[in-house]
């Protein structure tokens, strides 16, 4: 907002960008922005694009907890697509991807210092 008053004073993208501590470069974006938007256009940024992500923290929570717990019989881990069939039978989510349920381990076991692996080390 200061940029465009100042812009709107008279003042030039230097000393604006000088009095401000900005680069010349973000001056002239603000003002190219204002010229070709409005207010709105200038003052805020666009919509980022990028998908909605498919778990919440507590989706995620549920995966790295069904990690932990005991593997079904007849197994002895768990594998990314039984968790991810795991988390629809409870009904957290409609469908997740097995690269999901791997993404949500490998976060949830990237202490670093930690030898062991997984998101459930065992003593």
């Amino acid at each position: 907002m200061q940029i465009l008053l100042r812009a709107d004073a008279g003042e030039t993208d230097s000393e604006i960008a000088e009095e401000l501590g900005v680069s010349p470069g973000t001056v002239a974006n603000v003002r190219r922005r204002f010229a070709a938007g409005g207010l709105d256009a200038a003052l805020f940024d666009k919509p980022r694009p990028g998908a909605v992500p498919v778990l919440d923290g507590k989706a995620e929570a549920i995966v790295i907890a069904t990690a932990c717990s005991p593997v079904p019989e007849g197994r002895a881990t768990w594998t990314a697509r039984m968790l991810a069939n795991r988390l629809v039978q409870l009904q957290v989510v409609e469908s997740v991807s097995e690269d999901t349920i791997l993404r949500v381990l490998k976060k949830a076991s990237s202490s670093r210092g930690r030898r062991s692996r997984g998101a459930c080390p065992r003593a």
